[in-house]
């Protein structure tokens, strides 16, 4: 479906639209089979857009009279779902988006809530491209600050004792969903900056700075997203040092027990060779002595251990 911006925003037939006029679109990649020659774009381009939107790279190519990219969408609040795949025509007041794959029609939502966004008399081709790149960002920050309570979350299970065994599956689950965004953000920047550049004077240099704009909050994304990860593997280097610290605390455990029970072990050795002038064996009070020795000897260590704080 085409659109044109008069004083209204009215259908328009693709075989009807005026260069002069600026007009926007939403088809299908078979739709787009049967036009893209029209619009005078290349062979290649449709190649480009029936890839199945698997891989993460961007795609951007600038000719002397329009550019095209290809996005693979990815969904910031639920990064291991289905990701969207969209190719973007931009001629001169003309904006086309090509369903790849869009099984949600998220992005054919957004496409329509671009076209409100701003009034026909001062809409342009810059603000119409600004309206719909930030709508498909433009949930992403609540769920960015999702994940930093959940980083803060994790700290606390750290330094209360509460993290469980499987600690380091959630951390790893966590880098793995911070990367996929990370790469979806530098496409993105990717293709901001292919824009901003303008070397085919698609934009006019007036209403560049919606491009810039949008190039701009995503940049800033990208660094929100880098610190997570940075404040992720600080996390995964602690919780590594409380697992060293709670080592250490067993072992010293084990060694103050030993420690404590070593002059028991002698003293059993030293009264069990049983030799003919021991004196102890025909003593009334020999095996009575033995136990308070033990006793006193284990209170003794004990109260030492504790004194030095080793127990």
């Amino acid at each position: 479906m085409f659109y044109k911006f008069e004083d209204e925003i009215i259908t328009v037939d693709p075989k009807a639209i005026d260069p002069h006029c600026l007009t926007a679109g939403y088809v299908t990649l078979n739709e787009f089979k049967g036009m893209y020659e029209s619009f005078g774009f290349s062979r290649s381009n449709f190649d480009c857009c029936k890839s199945d939107g698997s891989g993460f790279g961007s795609t951007v190519e600038i000719y002397d009279d329009y550019s095209f990219a290809v996005l693979n969408i990815t969904d910031a609040q639920n990064v291991y779902g289905e990701r969207d795949c969209i190719g973007i025509f931009i001629k001169k007041n003309l904006f086309i988006v090509v369903d790849i794959e869009d099984k949600d029609c998220s992005t054919r939502d957004n496409f329509l809530n671009s076209l409100k966004r701003y009034s026909c008399i001062s809409i342009t081709l810059e603000k119409l491209i600004f309206s719909f790149l930030d709508n498909l960002i433009k949930k992403d920050s609540s769920a960015i600050n999702e994940r930093a309570f959940e980083i803060t979350k994790l700290e606390e299970q750290v330094l209360k004792d509460k993290a469980t065994d499987k600690f380091n599956f959630l951390l790893l689950g966590m880098k793995k969903e911070l990367l996929i965004l990370r790469n979806f953000y530098e496409q993105l920047i990717d293709v901001g900056e292919a824009l901003d550049d303008n070397e085919n004077e698609v934009f006019e240099e007036s209403d560049l700075r919606y491009l810039l704009n949008f190039t701009d909050r995503v940049k800033r994304q990208k660094e929100n997203i880098d610190m997570l990860r940075s404040s992720v593997d600080h996390l995964q280097d602690a919780y590594s040092a409380y697992l060293d610290v709670k080592s250490n605390h067993i072992m010293t455990f084990f060694t103050v027990i030993t420690t404590i029970f070593f002059p028991l072990t002698l003293i059993v050795g030293w009264y069990g060779m049983n030799f003919t002038n021991m004196p102890e064996l025909t003593w009334k009070y020999g095996y009575l002595f033995v136990i308070i020795l033990s006793v006193v000897v284990v209170a003794v260590l004990t109260f030492i251990m504790k004194k030095r704080k080793w127990l």
